[in-house]
């Protein structure tokens, strides 16, 4: 199903453009060397979270190792996120779970691949069996549909009818391996063969990607059934902070399809008064968070409930 093109809202636009410049400033500060570590942005694929954020407002979302829009779209926090990814006071988990590994109610992500289904599958079994009306949600790419912790969840979920939702973000490469080369079938065959519903949408239009998906997100949560949802996206980025391997012209195609050209011409001064004001409140994000103190975390003590 292709996204038909709808109205953008303020307050998707900004979230959009926020994603879009807090990924820029991490890359630059990388150059910088005021980070380290590693980190996997979100470029080119800033839709999917922002469409999906509304839907799922309440629900539970489990993220993966490039989470840092989810995360963004659900819950605009850009200073906490970016004094994890730092190790700065105020930080969502006291700066030990860095770039990948964030949680806070309502959200957890995971750098390990394939991890995040199975796990969402049980927080959903959680929910079926407490009436809360509410939905577990994973993201995942296409290179994670080699992982047997997939398999092993959608099964389950497929089982035991549970409010499961599976967003996969096909962006066409894995790390550095085109997908054709490493993904065998496509991924709604491999849904149906557990008895899941599946839906493919493609298109960069948020209001469009939101209308397509609603009507799943409704049956998931009425029905208490698992479905899986691909979407056609694109990785603008590298893989992580600097280890592209895609010929650059491969690369200058997908940005001439990015969302950020388009809209501009589209929107015009509505669309550069949005732009110039995301970039200059995440550049002021990073000016305070830099000048925090580094962030302190103890140990839980014996006997502390978790």
């Amino acid at each position: 199903m292709t996204a038909h093109p709808e109205p953008l809202s303020d307050g998707d636009l900004e979230s959009l453009l926020t994603i879009r410049h807090f990924e820029l400033a991490l890359l630059r500060m990388f150059e910088e060397g005021a980070l380290n570590g590693t980190t996997h942005t979100c470029l080119g694929q800033e839709c999917v979270p922002v469409a999906m954020a509304p839907l799922l407002a309440g629900d539970f979302v489990v993220g993966n190792h490039r989470s840092h829009g989810h995360y963004l779209a659900a819950h605009a926090d850009p200073e906490g996120l970016l004094a994890e990814i730092m190790g700065r006071d105020g930080a969502v988990c006291n700066g030990v779970g860095g770039s990948q590994h964030l949680h806070r109610p309502g959200f957890l992500s995971t750098g390990v691949q394939g991890q995040g289904l199975p796990v969402a599958v049980g927080i959903a079994l959680h929910h079926r069996n407490a009436g809360t009306g509410r939905v577990a949600a994973v993201y995942t790419g296409d290179g994670t549909w080699g992982e047997g912790a997939v398999y092993e969840g959608l099964n389950l979920a497929s089982l035991w009818g549970v409010p499961l939702l599976v967003l996969v973000e096909h962006n066409g490469i894995a790390q550095s391996t085109p997908t054709g080369e490493q993904l065998a079938g496509d991924i709604g065959r491999r849904a149906a063969a557990f008895g899941v519903d599946f839906l493919r949408v493609s298109g960069q239009d948020v209001g469009g990607i939101r209308a397509a998906v609603a009507p799943v997100v409704h049956a998931v949560r009425t029905g208490s059934r698992p479905a899986v949802v691909q979407f056609d996206t694109h990785r603008l980025g590298p893989h992580s902070k600097g280890d592209d391997t895609r010929p650059p012209e491969q690369v200058a195609a997908l940005r001439a399809l990015d969302w950020h050209p388009r809209l501009a011409e589209a929107l015009g001064e509505r669309f550069h008064d949005a732009d110039r004001r995301a970039r200059s409140a995440v550049d002021a994000v990073v000016e305070r968070v830099t000048a925090r103190p580094p962030a302190a975390w103890a140990a839980p003590t014996a006997g502390v409930t978790r």
